[in-house]
């Protein structure tokens, strides 16, 4: 490129989220002028004298770039402000000189020269056009009546969201990615939602005629009304004009006073074409694989290109490729955008949805197919033919996406069905080990395992710190197993010692010797054993604790709670302590909202229990679905819903199913002798008797029990972490199995138990695990990791060889004399119900003292909370200026008070309030409670991922 000037402009048409990445790019790259004169403060040119760029955006839209993939976290709660792109400072550092809502009406390439809506004329030397797309509506009757949207923009969310206000039905019309995201965004409102998809299946780009049968039967199960191999022919409308519904193709109409179109998008090329660029017939901008036009120096990405490879890309992750080889074009070297990865992974109306490669590649290697429709599961993977994996598709169980994507036109290191069975069906493969250095293993980013491989050399010996230095699991999550597994495959490669030391860099002992120590000093607190027992911080004082250390310590006080004197798991200072899910007795989701799963020992269920639950879900509009462990979840519950949810069921005689803890979670048991013809013995009383007495025990990870009634082993007892086997003789108990990423089958412990002995040994079993357990361990990792193995533990639980048994019996009986139902008890205090609020209710009256104020968008100071109200090491949600932006306040042990945004800049949920407080080197940290990743909370400063941050607030207390 050549320039009449020392400092070159270019004119960057378009501010969405590949324009915004391409500015990152060009910053990382330091090819951005700074304030400073032609390169900044160094003098012309970059380093080596390369370009640097004077920039200019023409924004179509009144506001910076966002997140639009998040757009539906508006519903929720999330501010458009805080899905803001680029740091407050980015363009004043760079330079930029940024034009909101003035675009680009007209180019000129002879004389290099943009004109905008304002009349302003901008020259260029480089031009990049990067407009987006346009929703397309189809052109049938009224398609522009009042209450008629597409879903774009921030703007379309607040028109939707002020239409919904007074409506009652709703209809998506379009079944594809984006529309069954609206259809979410629509129930969020409270609106009664269809969605049409004129093909014959739902996503009918992503997933085939079987998934897709899968998938319309989840989300029919979650009360939206499912209209496939139907096009819309009309928009009704009333006497108002306003729309009352709409036609379909079939003969059957749909009443919506809502309708939203989102079936499909179209290239904004209509700059291009009248500059005279070439357009391809089908649309976009044509450009070559250096993101290249037909014109010199005007350049085009994102989703108004036609790439070389003849593709319009509809997804973020082509975008950013485009934007990484366009920087490198326009630094002078060789970057090239050849195509990219379209597999897609995410959670649509609760239900994961994964596809990858080519999942309608011909299977001249064959298929492999996996479907539980009761389950709501579908698995499909496509073979080539050297057996090589094509594409794949994941509905209702995405877990093995993070393994299988980047495996894409490899063999894969194993039989293709163990990637789809069940956890406990197959084998562990070693999927990570087979993939060539250069696989990508991070779409979103564009990681790959040679990348991955070298930030673990270069000293990233954790997944944060990984995380931080290659961006990796930072975006979507998918691929966070299988970056996990790389990490530890180089560790080991390097004979890195990753095996258990300190808890973490607050405690040099471990779980299993802090349990030790809390047993027999009779620490109750977490203050104290930190002041006795922890690393003091930079100022001399006890830790505040981490997001690893402060859980660890409440489990381990509340498995010890009969000895300690402690009744509930929130009472006092531990309430401080819990990670979310322990703290709302609940389980947090993708959007922020809570799962509630009560307990059903055994599977058993009265009709008067399942019309509660029914009559629950349709009353709140939860989500509804039956788990592995024979009981029902109930999906969708926000912080405020969940007392009054627990209030109907613990009324019908319902009870905390700890679904949420490092604790007991189901005994699963067949139909036994009650009904089964094969049964031997009463395998359902005895998975009763199990669940009842174990209920509530907290141990260092999930535990799951089953009782099957004879040697078919229906309940799959040998894949539970204890599993008992009915024989002629008695029951035969196996220990330390599990599912997951790596499926182990059960040790058998005792042959030929009669129910009392059982019961004698699977509590000693238990409290013995729970004793020298480390922290996250799982039954099977302990028996495999612990001196002698499933051996040594016979000798101990069986033999007596450690002289233990009769304490640890002892141990178990105080648990569960002392076991109380944890909703029961919150329900019962006011105090703890306080803390189930989206926002904490302002102090009534003028400021006074006390007051904690948080300083408005308008800049005015607002009392928001009682300094009372904030309970040392724990935050509150409060709602701040005119447009209720939502807060998070923390008080530290120490006093100091803080205030950030809520909104977690991951997720898009507002959570941070529910975070655990901590510090890192002496700086006071949260950490999400959805992600994991730290925050600083005097900067904002994601310590994981610097590109991220939270907006802070001021705080004063009068």
């Amino acid at each position: 490129m050549v320039s009449s000037t020392d400092r070159p402009t270019l004119v960057l048409v378009g501010h969405g989220m590949v324009g915004q990445r391409l500015l990152e790019e060009l910053a990382a790259r330091d090819a951005l002028a700074g304030p400073d004169g032609p390169g900044g403060p160094d003098g012309p040119g970059g380093p080596g004298g390369s370009v640097r760029w004077r920039v200019v955006v023409l924004a179509e839209e009144e506001r910076r770039a966002y997140d639009r993939v998040h757009l539906s976290s508006l519903f929720t709660g999330t501010t458009p402000e805080e899905l803001n792109l680029a740091e407050p400072d980015f363009f004043e550092r760079h330079d930029i000189t940024l034009r909101l809502g003035d675009p680009a009406t007209a180019v000129d390439t002879a004389t290099r020269t943009v004109t905008t809506r304002r009349g302003a004329a901008w020259h260029y030397d480089a031009l990049v056009l990067a407009t987006g797309s346009y929703a397309f509506v189809p052109p049938v009757p009224n398609r522009d009546a009042p209450g008629c949207f597409v879903y774009r923009t921030v703007e379309d969310v607040r028109d939707i969201q002020e239409a919904a206000r007074g409506a009652r039905t709703a209809a998506v019309v379009g079944g594809g990615l984006l529309g069954l995201e609206a259809v979410g965004a629509l129930r969020s409102l409270g609106l009664e939602t269809s969605v049409v998809e004129a093909a014959p299946r739902l996503m009918p780009g992503q997933v085939d005629t079987g998934g897709a049968d899968v998938l319309a039967h989840t989300v029919e199960a979650m009360g939206v009304h499912v209209h496939t191999d139907a096009a819309i022919t009309e928009v009704w409308t009333g006497a108002d004009g306003r729309v009352r519904g709409l036609s379909l193709s079939d003969g059957t109409g749909v009443q919506a006073d809502i309708i939203v179109f989102s079936v499909g998008v179209r290239p904004r090329d209509e700059l291009a074409r009248a500059a005279g660029l070439d357009v391809a017939d089908r649309g976009g901008i044509v450009i070559d694989t250096r993101c290249r036009t037909s014109a010199p120096e005007v350049y085009a990405l994102g989703e108004c290109a036609r790439a070389a490879d003849g593709n319009v890309y509809g997804l973020v992750a082509p975008g950013y490729r485009m934007a990484e080889a366009l920087a490198d074009t326009l630094t002078g070297k060789e970057g090239s955008f050849t195509g990219a990865d379209t597999s897609t992974k995410l959670k649509l109306l609760g239900a994961d949805v994964a596809s990858f490669g080519d999942p309608f590649a011909p299977d001249a290697g064959g298929s492999v197919l996996w479907a539980d429709s009761g389950s709501g599961v579908y698995k499909k993977l496509v073979l080539g033919p050297d057996g090589q994996l094509m594409g794949g598709i994941l509905v209702g169980d995405a877990d093995a996406y993070g393994t299988l994507r980047p495996l894409v036109g490899a063999q894969l290191p194993g039989p293709a069905a163990s990637f789809l069975l069940p956890a406990g069906e197959s084998g562990p493969v070693d999927t990570t080990a087979a993939l060539p250095d250069d696989a990508v293993i991070c779409s979103c980013n564009g990681v790959t395992k040679k990348t991955l491989r070298e930030a673990v050399k270069g000293g990233a010996h954790d997944l944060a710190a990984v995380k931080k230095c290659t961006g990796a699991g930072t975006q979507c999550g998918g691929c966070v197993g299988a970056v996990t597994s790389i990490m530890e495959a180089q560790l080991a490669a390097e004979g890195v010692e990753t095996g258990p030391g300190g808890l973490c860099p607050d405690f040099t002992r471990t779980r299993r010797e802090l349990y030790e120590i809390i047993r027999v000093t009779g620490i109750d607190s977490f203050s104290r054993l930190a002041r006795e027992y922890g690393v003091p911080g930079p100022d001399g004082k006890p830790p505040h604790g981490c997001a690893v250390c402060r859980p660890t310590v409440a489990s381990l006080l509340a498995t010890l709670g009969p000895e300690l004197g402690l009744h509930h798991i929130l009472d006092g200072e531990q309430a401080a302590l819990q990670d979310t899910n322990d703290l709302f007795l609940a389980n947090l989701q993708k959007d922020g909202t809570y799962s509630v799963v009560p307990r059903l020992p055994a599977g058993e269920i009265s009709p008067d229990h399942l019309v509660v639950l029914g009559e629950v879900a349709r009353e709140f509009g939860l989500y509804t679905k039956l788990t592995g462990g024979q009981r029902i979840d109930l999906f969708g519950a926000t912080v405020d819903q969940l007392p009054h949810i627990w209030r109907r069921l613990v009324d019908a005689g319902l009870e905390s199913g700890h679904a949420y803890g490092k604790s007991l979670r189901t005994a699963k048991s067949c139909a036994g002798s009650r009904w089964c013809r094969f049964g031997q013995r009463d395998s359902v009383g005895m998975a009763v008797e199990l669940e009842l007495r174990y209920r509530g025990l907290r141990s260092p990870h999930k535990l799951k029990l089953a009782a099957s009634g004879c040697v078919r082993e229906c309940a799959e007892a040998q894949s539970k972490d204890v599993g008992v086997i009915a024989t002629a003789k008695g029951w035969n108990l196996y220990v330390g199995g599990n599912g997951g990423v790596k499926p182990r089958h059960a040790d058998l412990l005792a042959q030929d138990l009669d129910d009392e002995e059982l019961i004698r040994v699977v509590d000693r079993f238990l409290m013995f695990y729970i004793r020298t357990a480390d922290r996250l361990e799982r039954t099977a990792a302990w028996l495999e990791r612990i001196d002698g193995g499933v051996a040594h533990v016979r000798d101990v639980v069986l033999h007596d060889s450690l002289g233990l048994a009769e304490e640890l019996e002892a141990q178990m009986q105080r648990h569960v004399n002392a076991y109380r139902d944890e909703w029961r008890a919150v329900l019962e205090d006011p105090a703890k119900l306080r803390r189930f609020t989206s926002s904490f209710p302002a102090p009534a009256g003028p400021a006074a003292p006390g007051h904690v104020q948080v300083r408005t968008p308008e800049g005015e100071w607002q009392s928001v909370c009682l300094l009372d109200d904030l309970e040392p090491g724990r935050g509150i949600p409060v709602s701040v200026g005119e447009e209720a932006a939502p807060v998070a306040l923390f008080r530290s042990p120490d006093g100091e008070v803080f205030a950030v945004s809520d909104t977690d800049p991951f997720s898009r949920a507002g959570v941070i309030s529910r975070g655990i407080y901590g510090a890192v080197d002496g700086a006071p940290v949260v950490t999400s409670p959805m992600y994991k990743q730290r925050f600083d909370l005097r900067t904002g400063t994601c310590l994981d991922d610097e590109s991220k941050h939270l907006p802070v607030h001021a705080v004063r207390v009068l």
